[in-house]
């Protein structure tokens, strides 16, 4: 029985843990290419790691020894990428944003204006949750009246449900985000998942989620980073376990009722974040994961 529980079920989630860490770090890097605008994730992270992760040096072995290949690079791209997402939900006056596995995300707090009129929510399992909003407490942040708690156990509980009881309206425009979540669900949690989405969006509603190919659950190796982020995902007890076939994703996303706008590769995350002045591409990002982005139709 115990060989079934979950890391997230007892501690906070590990590669939530590590995202914070990586958004943190990118946040003091020079490089204009590295740098990200998330200047909330440094006070999220434990005090004693802060100071660590102003030295460049120590980025550099953190990019290079310890995160596995190419993830830093593509936490910040998929930062960078779902940032811009947001921030034109909040200009054009989307009435919700749903933000599932939010963990340590900072969004919220970030882009939504006193005056804005939308609501953002935000579901994760109920210990990292918590160890989030503590430390927000804990660091004197704000948090907008419009941002709203969901605690959830995905596999459990009904989406549908918790989210109706927050006040989530069904048929409102609005956008739904699902960052470093969908891998770690099962098929049948991903279907009810996207099904409860494709019924509560309303017209125009937008979606944005990453997604690894389903080649990589099968151990092909194929991808740059391949093999040291499934190790480490293993290690930490928060095993992948859904994924797409590569070239399936519009089909995907046809069954719930949206219609594909971008989807985004390593090779074309690469090219949009990482281009040098003089047009070279001046790193690797890890090739295992995709971001899609799609409107309701």
């Amino acid at each position: 029985m115990k060989k079934d529980i979950k890391r997230i079920d007892i501690k906070t989630s590990r590669t939530a843990e590590m995202t914070c860490v990586s958004r943190a770090a990118s946040f003091f890097e020079k490089t204009i290419q590295y740098k990200s605008d998330d200047y909330i994730a440094p006070k999220l992270v434990p005090l004693f790691l802060k100071p660590f992760l102003k030295v460049g040096a120590i980025r550099k072995i953190y990019k290079n020894k310890l995160a596995p290949e190419g993830i830093y690079e593509y936490v910040i791209a998929r930062t960078k990428y779902i940032d811009s997402i947001f921030k034109n939900a909040i200009k054009n006056g989307f009435d919700q944003v749903l933000i599932l596995g939010a963990g340590f995300d900072s969004r919220g707090i970030r882009f939504l204006e006193d005056y804005s009129n939308t609501k953002v929510f935000e579901l994760d399992v109920p210990i990292t949750q918590s160890a989030k909003i503590n430390q927000l407490h804990k660091r004197k942040i704000q948090i907008s009246r419009n941002i709203i708690f969901i605690p959830i156990d995905f596999d459990k509980d009904s989406l549908g449900d918790k989210i109706i009881d927050a006040g989530f309206k069904r048929g409102k425009r609005s956008l739904f985000i699902l960052e470093g979540l969908i891998m770690y669900l099962n098929q049948e949690t991903v279907d009810s998942t996207f099904k409860i989405i494709g019924e509560f969006a309303g017209v125009n509603s937008e979606i944005v989620f990453d997604y690894i190919y389903a080649s990589v659950l099968r151990r092909e190796n194929i991808y740059y980073g391949e093999k040291g982020i499934m190790d480490l995902v293993t290690k930490a007890n928060e095993v992948w376990t859904f994924g797409i076939e590569k070239g399936e994703t519009e089909t995907f996303l046809r069954k719930y009722n949206f219609s594909l706008i971008g989807n985004h590769d390593a090779e074309d995350l690469e090219k949009k974040y990482f281009r040098n002045e003089e047009g070279s591409i001046i790193t690797r990002i890890n090739g295992t994961h995709c971001i899609a982005y799609a409107k309701k139709f």
